[in-house]
């Protein structure tokens, strides 16, 4: 970036500079610490971000092992109702936290490159989407669970004026474990008002019998369509890939890769671990490059099905996704966030 723009000011949200302040930080001395964290009690809900705008968020870093008992919430403007509301690990592209160890099939910490998240060791969750706000903007983290949360934090933007047709930023979690057999998932539904499509995490947990899972259309239906304008020819597909993943071809097993825009970056599951067998596989699509617009509402589902020529047959994986899309204005999501005891059983 060589030009430099006029009338913006940088701010930074930590737990050394809690109100974003210029001249905020630290008072302690060289190589001092004083306020690293913030230990979030169970119940309690803490906001890492309070502010008015105009500005826009550019990037936000978590860290503290956060996982589906910490809750990440976003308001923009004057809305009363959440246009951001996720567990924090599956926001940031760790659905699993809690029940597999920290590791992928191949013993290496779980990673994740992209042009919007970047998932480092360990657990370092880092996100670049761009978050406009005109009024106010205010982010909160909840800890639902029982014990207590340590929160290392940083959320970086910049205040000033931010293009006139930016879109807000919306972020919406669901699950079903399994998928109803013979019934496509729904990614999105109801979501209503002018804008776009920006991509989504999904992953899948493998159930049953060892065909492909990955055979599934994903069908996007723009303005209250019938039938899809935008329709994948497979699961794999719309990931990037093909055949499996490498699985129905040489070498004959899932491969790994992680891209700027998608990708499959991890594989769960390990026999030899106890109670460890089911394979899991966490994936990523961006539509950087090709967002997909819409002017009255919006509709997103995929397929969990086998494709075996003649025969095509429903399957009953569980799937998880994290759904992301822009508005014109901000609205409340189309569905409810899981329990607790809900996120915990998946």
């Amino acid at each position: 970036m060589s030009r430099i723009p006029n009338n913006r000011i940088s701010f930074s949200f930590s737990a050394e500079n809690p109100t974003g302040a210029r001249n905020g930080g630290t008072r302690g001395g060289d190589c001092e610490k004083l306020n690293p964290r913030f230990q979030l009690q169970p119940g309690e809900t803490y906001t890492i971000v309070d502010t008015d705008g105009p500005g826009m968020i550019n990037h936000i870093w978590l860290g503290g092992l956060l996982g589906h008992e910490s809750i990440i919430r976003m308001y923009w403007d004057d809305a009363e109702y959440p246009s951001v509301e996720a567990p924090a690990s599956a926001f940031f592209g760790y659905p699993y936290d809690e029940s597999y160890v920290r590791v992928d099939r191949d013993h290496k910490i779980i990673t994740l490159n992209s042009s919007k998240v970047l998932l480092a060791p360990t657990r370092g969750y880092n996100c670049y989407w761009e978050m406009p706000f005109r009024k106010h903007c205010k982010i909160t983290i909840e800890n639902r669970g029982s014990k207590d949360v340590d929160l290392f934090y940083e959320v970086a933007g910049y205040y000033g004026e931010i293009p006139e047709d930016s879109g807000y930023f919306h972020a919406v979690y669901r699950h079903e474990h399994p998928v109803q057999k013979g019934r496509a998932y729904t990614v999105l539904d109801k979501v209503e008002g002018k804008g776009y499509f920006a991509g989504l995490f999904f992953a899948v947990g493998v159930n049953g019998t060892s065909w492909c899972w990955c055979e599934g259309e994903p069908k996007m239906y723009i303005d209250g369509e019938t039938y899809p304008s935008i329709n994948y020819t497979g699961t794999e597909d719309y990931f990037g890939g093909s055949y499996a993943f490498g699985n129905d071809t040489i070498p004959e097993w899932y491969q790994t890769y992680s891209g700027l825009y998608t990708g499959l970056y991890a594989i769960l599951g390990d026999c030899r671990e106890k109670y460890n067998v089911q394979q899991r596989f966490l994936l990523y699509r961006w539509h950087d490059k090709d967002p997909v617009y819409f002017d009255k509402s919006f509709r997103m589902t995929i397929d969990d099905g086998i494709y075996e020529p003649p025969v095509h047959s429903p399957r009953y994986d569980d799937f998880t996704s994290v759904a992301f899309y822009y508005l014109t204005e901000p609205k409340a999501l189309p569905f409810e966030l899981p329990s607790h005891f809900e996120l915990f059983m998946r």
